[in-house]
């Protein structure tokens, strides 16, 4: 992989690359197609490439919690994440309503129990159903209080987030102030349709400013790494 910004450089070390701070750090990870779809056929495969696929193991290995909605895990059909050398880091995923499986790969194909952050207006009969195969943490009354959410993770130890999505869960995180960090592959083709965007779900737009701290190239891919302006 190939450094085009902030300098040239023929042969990258990614860990260095993607290095995070320290302390608290909440990373978001997409990938779009050049004309900003965020999915090919209803899915974010159709946007990756081996190089992309390498990204995506580096920023699980280097964080501590993985932090998805709960319409992304059911439609990607996530299961636990593999272990690296921070050890496994759970997947924590965002649910009001709790419609979930308990025999979908999210609780059987794990080797570390999910976390499901969810809000006290969640059914208790869903509630009930999860306890045992998930660790059921209600943050907010009516709706996910996602920063309170983020203190809980942070309680456990779980400080480095990395988000997968999806677009809502994004805005939402967006519109709380509680994205540092944007990772962005940007995969050289054109989708067209009626893909949605990386952000979605917010009522009004809503102009976020960020950095461009940089960019790669792989096979046509480039890997955009941008961080958020805080007032």
């Amino acid at each position: 992989m190939r450094e085009l910004f902030p300098q040239s450089a023929a042969d990258v070390d990614l860990a260095e690359a993607y290095a995070a701070p320290a302390g608290r750090h909440l990373r978001v990870n997409f990938a779009a197609s050049a004309d900003g779809a965020v999915t090919v056929d209803g899915r974010s495969r159709g946007l990756s490439s081996d190089a992309d696929r390498a990204v995506f193991h580096l920023l699980r290995d280097m964080c501590d919690v993985v932090l998805v909605g709960a319409g992304t895990a059911r439609t990607e059909n996530y299961g636990g994440a593999r272990q690296g050398p921070r050890g496994t880091p759970p997947i924590a995923v965002v649910s009001r309503s709790l419609r979930f499986d308990p025999a979908s790969r999210l609780f059987t194909d794990t080797a570390v129990q999910p976390i499901v952050l969810t809000c006290a207006a969640a059914p208790d009969d869903r509630r009930l159903a999860l306890a045992g195969i998930a660790d059921v943490v209600v943050a907010g009354d009516d709706d996910v209080d996602l920063a309170a959410a983020l203190d809980e993770l942070a309680d456990r130890g779980l400080v480095h987030v990395l988000c997968e999505g999806g677009p809502h869960l994004f805005g939402a995180l967006l519109a709380a102030g509680l994205v540092d960090e944007l990772c962005l592959t940007i995969a050289p083709l054109l989708a067209g349709g009626t893909a949605g965007r990386i952000v979605d779900g917010l009522s009004a737009q809503l102009v976020t400013p960020m950095v461009l701290g940089q960019v790669l190239v792989e096979d046509g891919h480039l890997f955009l790494r941008y961080s958020t302006v805080h007032g």
